[in-house]
C-alpha cells in the first residue's frame, strides 16, 4: 500500500541555474550536489535536480507548493521581481501564482488545501462533480 509521496525528480538543462532558482529563490534546502544533479528538500519533501534534456509538458500538469496566506504576497513579489514568467492566471479558490522554472517546468504557489478546495466546490461545482 502506498504511504505518500517519496520524492520528486525533475530534469534540468543547467544545474547552476536550477540550483540557484530552487535554493535562493524558492528557499529549498540543499543537501548534496554533484556534476549531474543535486538533492534538495522542502520540509519533508525530497526534491532532486537531475541533468538531462528537460522537456516540460504542454498540458496542465504542474507542481504546486504550499505557502501560507501571510507569506503569499512576499513570496509572489520575490518571484515576479526576479523576472520569472507566469504561465496561467489564477481562477480558483485560494491565492495562487502559476510560474515557470528555468527549464519551463510549470510550478504553482498555492494558499489552501484539499479541504478548502472541496468546500469551494460545494458552492461552485465542476461539471459532472461527484463527492466520495
Amino acid at each position: 500500500m502506498l504511504q505518500g509521496l517519496n520524492h520528486i525528480t525533475i530534469a534540468v538543462n543547467d544545474l547552476d541555474e536550477s540550483f540557484y532558482f530552487y535554493v535562493n529563490l524558492l528557499g529549498m534546502v540543499p543537501h548534496a550536489r554533484w556534476t549531474k544533479g543535486a538533492y534538495l528538500s522542502l520540509n519533508e519533501l525530497w526534491f532532486c535536480l537531475s541533468c538531462d534534456t528537460a522537456i516540460p509538458s504542454n498540458d496542465y500538469s504542474h507542481l504546486a507548493f504550499d505557502v501560507s496566506a501571510s507569506n503569499f504576497q512576499e513570496v509572489k513579489s520575490k518571484i515576479l521581481n526576479a523576472g520569472i514568467k507566469q504561465w496561467k492566471q489564477n481562477n480558483s479558490e485560494g491565492d495562487s501564482l502559476y510560474f515557470l522554472d528555468p527549464n519551463r517546468h510549470k510550478l504553482q504557489l498555492h494558499v489552501g488545501n484539499l479541504f478548502n478546495r472541496l468546500e469551494a466546490l460545494k458552492l461552485t461545482p465542476y461539471d459532472g462533480l461527484q463527492f466520495y
